[in-house]
């Protein structure tokens, strides 16, 4: 297999309006099968979402919830669900004292450039649109896809079997960030070249009347990351316990991960069963001042509640799950 990235120069300068299909195609030829790439943020100032101001003025409006921060750094979940530092606001490319915002809805973007370049071509091209994002437990950067369209973004190996006969079971290539990052490599972060087209994977580019299910599919629902919170945060809202922090920790975990983590935080000070559903935790009188403060965060964290419990009983808890 062949795989080409072509990221020309020449290209003008975006401002709101501009017909960023109409640029690509003066640039390069396109065949059937070519992927499409471009920077969200030329994406952005074609639609203009450039705004006066700085990223900490714009901050609270472009985040649905703060994920986490360190020192100057807040990395949050954006409203497309994406989760970036910043909420992906960016000062770099622009005019002095000027921010640019992320698309609006980058799938739409997608769908919108490919028939337009259908329009003007006649070809069947994939799209996507690319935004620089951070790497959990890995230092740099690397380009993901935030939005796409004609363009299948991950592929599923499950069920498939290896060379060796090994079934492979969970093993699904994310495609379209796999392109976002070859494209980042032919354009350079200081080159002025905001397309890229890569050639070789015509067999991800979905016929013309068929846009795919966009870089949102990519995008894990809420409560499905296991690091919904950076560390710190994460104890600081188990502690807290509001309702409005919890979908982050995920759906209730089964009662016998509950009682190992109570066993581990109260150094198996306290013991528990499982009665009708109900976890119910004991723990000797001596114990039990120092255990009950521990057993509500624990709780709030595992997608359980704590009711109520008789004072002076061996019992010091009762703990449900939170959702039927």
């Amino acid at each position: 297999m062949t795989l080409t990235v072509h990221a020309p120069d020449g290209v003008p300068e975006v401002v709101e309006g501009t017909d960023l299909a109409a640029v690509l195609v003066g640039l390069v030829d396109l065949v059937d099968g070519d992927v499409v790439v471009v920077t969200s943020k030329v994406v952005s100032k074609s639609e203009g979402r450039v705004r006066a101001g700085d990223r900490d003025g714009a901050l609270a409006a472009e985040t649905a919830r703060v994920v986490a921060r360190r020192g100057p750094t807040t990395i949050v979940r954006t409203h497309h669900g994406l989760t970036m530092a910043a909420a992906g606001i960016d000062a770099s490319n622009v005019a002095l004292g000027s921010i640019v915002l992320l698309p609006l809805d980058p799938d739409a973007s997608a769908r919108r450039l490919r028939e337009r370049l259908h329009a003007l071509t006649g070809r069947v091209v994939g799209v996507v649109v690319t935004d620089t994002a951070g790497r959990a437990w890995r230092e740099g950067q690397t380009d993901i896809a935030i939005g796409a369209a004609g363009l299948t973004v991950a592929e599923s190996f499950a069920g498939r079997v290896d060379a060796h006969g090994n079934e492979l079971a969970v093993t699904a290539p994310a495609v379209a960030d796999e392109i976002a990052g070859a494209a980042e490599l032919a354009q350079g972060k200081l080159g002025g070249r905001p397309f890229a087209v890569l050639r070789g994977r015509a067999d991800l580019v979905l016929p013309a009347d068929e846009p795919g299910p966009g870089a949102t599919a990519l995008v894990r629902a809420e409560g499905g990351d296991l690091f919904g919170y950076g560390a710190r945060e994460a104890v600081v809202r188990a502690l807290r316990g509001a309702a409005r922090d919890q979908a982050p920790f995920g759906a209730p975990v089964p009662p016998e991960e509950l009682l190992a983590a109570v066993a581990a935080a109260t150094c198996d000070r306290a013991t528990g069963s499982v009665e009708e559903g109900v976890l119910v935790v004991r723990a000797a009188p001596d114990d039990a001042a120092r255990v009950r403060p521990l057993l509500d965060p624990l709780a709030f964290a595992h997608g359980w509640v704590c009711t109520p419990v008789e004072p002076g009983s061996a019992v010091v808890a009762r703990m449900r799950p939170s959702t039927p």
